[in-house]
């Protein structure tokens, strides 16, 4: 078994935002980062403290998206880098992790 040092990053979005697209274009098509999903939630808030939340009654278009990948620490940091500018500020967290193959 061996082990890769790698860095997961997570984006948070709202539906709201329309950043998805081109966030993902960006990730896939011009970086070509491992391991990129996107993840809808039925329930969030932010720094406003507003709830977004999807109920039977209601259909909403803003609900939360989380868009996490993984690379090598350099890729990740030049992802990270990159994509700055197309997410509000404080809406990108990332980790150090290991991969195991």
């Amino acid at each position: 078994m061996s082990h890769e040092d790698a860095i997961m990053v997570r984006v948070y979005l709202a539906e709201s935002d329309h950043e998805l697209k081109p966030l993902v274009h960006v990730l896939r098509d011009e970086l070509g980062v491992r391991g990129v999903t996107v993840l809808r939630a039925i329930e969030g808030y932010g720094p406003s403290g507003r709830t977004h939340a999807a109920s039977l009654v209601d259909l909403s278009l803003d609900l939360p998206l989380v868009v996490e990948f993984f690379d090598a620490p350099e890729p990740a940091r030049a992802a990270i880098a990159r994509i700055r500018h197309q997410v509000k500020p404080g809406h990108i967290v990332s980790w150090p992790v290991t991969i195991e193959s």
